[in-house]
């Protein structure tokens, strides 16, 4: 049988913000939103990158393991990692035999039956909402707001933990208005253990210039900490553990 492999951008040994503790997060590469402050322009095209198969992957979390204690693990990051959720599932099918914590950084753009499969084996969900209104969702993103409503629906139904994540980006995201209405739509799921407000970074500019992509919003600062802590008192409203990140 053929060692199952991933399609990968790059990897990131000890991360500390891609879920609970001290973390090997793998950013696959592929992404069919393009979202307007996408950081990693970099990641999006769907074409065959660096491969890495299981076995490379054991290797690099058994250096990483003593630092893992009761939290840590391993991050399946993107672009968007359901893309390969067919390779994904021996992997994560094996990893979690070895007693790892898997956890899956997605938009929650596709749920079919290989995604379905995948969860089994996925203790967190780190869960991206672009925008709780379906019409700016749209703007902000070429995914469907239908998908990514099913697919955290699934993940109730399945009793998976997420951590909800929302970029805010001036102009774009920050309206006290939307931002209220993430907590009503979702205040009633018992499976958020938390929500992260991802402030927008403009870093990613100088990627989309040596890429030669035209970025439309370089004119769009970052967002100041009043607003920050204005969206997290807003949420915290709604759910018990907000974090600005």
């Amino acid at each position: 049988m053929q060692e199952p492999t991933l399609n990968i951008h790059s990897i990131e040994t000890f991360g500390t913000h891609e879920g609970p503790g001290i973390r090997l997060v793998l950013f696959l590469q592929g992404c069919p939103l393009k979202c307007i402050y996408c950081h990693n322009p970099d990641t999006q095209e769907i074409k065959k990158n660096q491969i890495i198969t299981l076995t490379e992957i054991q290797k690099l979390l058994e250096k990483q393991k003593p630092y893992f204690s009761k939290e840590g693990g391993i991050t399946f990051s993107g672009g968007e990692p359901l893309l390969q959720a067919k390779s994904l599932i021996p992997i994560c099918q094996e990893l979690k035999n070895q007693g790892y914590h898997i956890t899956i950084d997605t938009a929650g753009s596709i749920l079919n039956d290989s995604v379905r499969e995948l969860l089994n084996y996925v203790d967190l969900v780190l869960l991206d909402i672009k925008h709780a209104d379906k019409k700016k969702y749209q703007k902000i993103t070429k995914g469907s707001y239908q998908n990514f409503q099913n697919f955290l629906d699934y993940c109730e139904q399945k009793k998976k933990s997420i951590w909800l994540r929302y970029v805010l980006m001036p102009s774009y995201t920050d309206n006290k208005e939307d931002i209220k209405l993430i907590g009503e739509k979702f205040k009633d799921y018992s499976y958020i253990q938390r929500v992260e407000i991802l402030p927008y970074r403009r870093s990613g500019i100088e990627k989309y210039k040596q890429l030669k992509i035209d970025y439309a919003y370089e004119n769009i600062g970052e967002p100041n900490n009043k607003k920050l802590q204005e969206a997290k008192n807003i949420l915290k409203n709604y759910f018990t553990t907000v974090h600005i990140r």
